[in-house]
């Protein structure tokens, strides 16, 4: 088995572990709803990203089922009333 000839330094050793530690994230304020994200990302929470709607989130996406529904429902009556 390889034995190390000489003993290594204490200086030598300790620099190798230097490097090691933990760093902050960096993180932006969304400049529409004011939550924390990643620098140059969407918002998740708002879809904003430069002041600008660029994706749609689950809340757009549920007030849009919403009004589809209601048009189909008021749709609906329509038709019955007139088929009445």
């Amino acid at each position: 088995m390889p034995v190390p000839k000489r003993k290594r330094s204490r200086a030598r050793r300790d620099s190798r572990f230097a490097n090691k530690g933990l760093k902050l994230k960096a993180f932006a304020m969304c400049s529409h709803c004011k939550e924390p994200i990643m620098p140059h990302q969407a918002c998740n929470s708002c879809g904003y990203y430069k002041g600008q709607k660029v994706m749609k989130t689950k809340a757009d996406r549920g007030q849009k089922r919403v009004e589809t529904r209601t048009a189909k429902k008021t749709e609906s009556a329509r038709s019955d009333e007139s088929a009445s």
